[in-house]
């Protein structure tokens, strides 16, 4: 693109511009163009700079590789959106259900599962921790390279959190060590 500085317009005038594309930019133009080909070129990207100028707030505001994880997460279909009401109610019933044992047995089986999981994508401490903060268990706070402090906003799931931590991280050979805090867990690796 050639820029010559800032462009004054009064709303009512009209300005010419010609752009340049790179090799990339031009593809998606390209790529937009055949899938409405209603638009000419020029309301193309008059739609394009009206769309981004109305949404720009949300343009910033994206965090990529959350993004990127969450559409991994829920495009498998092996994760699901759970609102945290129920979420309680799930670990309240949990905890007063005769046969909590059971539960606590096969929790321990889909652990070692995601550790497997996060030994073949070669997943680091932080990248598993990062990972199952997308699924809400908690809200990660990197405290220094080697500690962190999982926020966990309640007290209820810091039993399923603390146990699955212990069992991946055991599974994947990472030594760390955890404290519990009232509502929050604290995570040293381990040298």
């Amino acid at each position: 693109m050639k820029e010559k500085g800032p462009i004054a317009l009064k709303t009512s005038e009209k300005s010419t511009i010609t752009i340049s594309f790179d090799e990339e930019t031009a593809k998606i133009f390209g790529d937009l163009k055949k899938k409405s080909q209603r638009l000419s070129q020029r309301e193309l990207m008059r739609t394009a700079l009206k769309f981004y100028d109305k949404h720009k707030t949300l343009f910033n505001s994206f965090d990529n590789e959350k993004i990127y994880t969450y559409k991994d997460m829920l495009s498998s279909g092996e994760h699901v959106i759970l609102d945290m009401d129920h979420w309680m109610l799930f670990l309240n019933f949990i905890e007063s259900h005769p046969k909590k044992d059971n539960f606590w047995k096969i929790h321990r089986k889909v652990s070692k599962a995601h550790a497997e999981e996060f030994i073949h994508k070669n997943y680091d401490t932080e990248m598993v921790l990062r990972r199952l903060e997308a699924c809400n268990l908690f809200k990660l706070s990197k405290t220094s390279n080697t500690e962190f402090t999982l926020i966990l906003g309640y007290n209820a799931p810091k039993k399923i959190v603390k146990m699955e931590l212990e069992y991946i991280f055991t599974k994947m050979d990472m030594p760390i060590d955890i404290s519990e805090d009232l509502s929050k867990l604290r995570i040293k690796i381990l040298p």
